[in-house]
């Protein structure tokens, strides 16, 4: 007996290796996913604006990013509030009470993201809601609020023709930038239940209808595909236990089983067995060792210093300069006889 739905993934038209650069933006479920391919050493930038939920505020971003922007205090989405400089374009972690450092943080970010995209194989954007907040007073979707009054705003469910027109925009976007990246779809497993379970049901249904929009037109998909992150959870593992205790995201096994289901589609069993070696360094270094003073411990740390340096001789695309610096100073530290 079979007491599960399995998702059937399609065949991928490419695969994922350690020599792309990977370049993802859109809601946190983008930040699970990406949090993962850093950890397994591959080339990522991830939500250089912070966390984005809605295509509109996607598309916005990937615009500006296309475009070079560059935030000076009079850019229409900075204001003060709160003794606190804020974009209605970025996650409050650029938030700052020093203006020179907030537009430093923000300016330092797009160009890093630019940089990523420019030359990017593979563009992952994560879709969150359809629902949007519109500045009233500035007449410009915002992608995030700040907490600011609830009347500033007007807070709207975007239909399946403006939606798709956004995602047809982070298209264009990446292909101006980078022609022949890869661009692949999700849409965010997480719950919106602020809204009511019906109505988040039609903002997810809303996403779908638009990407399937795209997937299906000719003149825009070349390179595009979707990955189903949003029915993997809901469908196949389809159990509270998959999700946090807030009972509106993933939880943290839920995310590595999709990591999973995604790792078996797009990842060749040479990046496999490169991302356990990645794996196994960095489990190497977290150990801490019972008397670090010693002759044996010194000679762990040379093992795991020259295992990285064989690493990366094979893959010279791989970046553990971190760890060799981490090594480097506990070597250093080392005190003993």
């Amino acid at each position: 007996m079979n007491f599960r739905t399995e998702i059937k993934l399609p065949a991928p038209s490419f695969g994922i290796s350690h020599s792309d650069r990977i370049f993802l933006v859109g809601s946190c479920f983008a930040e699970n996913i990406g949090n993962r391919l850093i950890e397994g050493k591959f080339n990522c930038v991830v939500n250089p604006f912070g966390v984005l939920y809605n295509p509109l505020s996607i598309a916005e971003a990937l615009t500006q990013i296309a475009e070079g922007k560059v935030y000076d205090a009079d850019n229409r989405f900075v204001f003060q509030s709160g003794g606190l400089w804020h974009s209605w374009m970025h996650h409050s972690k650029f938030s700052c009470p020093d203006i020179d450092k907030f537009l430093s943080g923000i300016n330092d970010s797009l160009r890093k993201g630019r940089e990523q995209l420019e030359r990017a194989n593979v563009v992952i954007v994560t879709l969150g809601t359809a629902r949007t907040y519109q500045h009233l007073e500035g007449g410009f979707v915002v992608g995030n609020c700040h907490k600011q009054p609830e009347k500033m705003f007007h807070r709207q469910l975007e239909n399946v023709d403006t939606l798709t027109d956004a995602l047809c925009r982070i298209v264009g976007c990446v292909r101006g930038l980078s022609p022949k990246a890869k661009v692949l779809f999700t849409v965010s497993p997480i719950r919106h239940l602020s809204d009511g379970l019906h109505e988040n049901n039609i903002s997810k249904a809303s996403l779908l209808l638009a990407l399937n929009n795209v997937l299906n037109d000719d003149s825009i998909n070349d390179g595009c595909s979707y990955f189903p992150s949003y029915e993997i959870l809901l469908d196949e593992l389809r159990d509270y236990r998959f999700y946090a205790d807030d009972m509106v995201h993933p939880s943290g096994l839920a995310v590595d089983y999709i990591f999973q289901r995604f790792s078996d589609a797009y990842f060749s069993p040479q990046t496999l067995s490169l991302m356990e070696d990645c794996r196994k360094i960095k489990s190497a270094l977290a150990h801490r060792p019972f008397n670090p003073d010693s002759s044996v411990y010194r000679d762990f740390i040379l093992s795991v210093k020259s295992k990285i340096l064989s690493l990366t001789n094979k893959h010279p695309y791989l970046d553990f300069n971190d760890e060799l610096m981490d090594c480097e100073k506990r070597l250093s530290s080392l005190d003993f006889e």
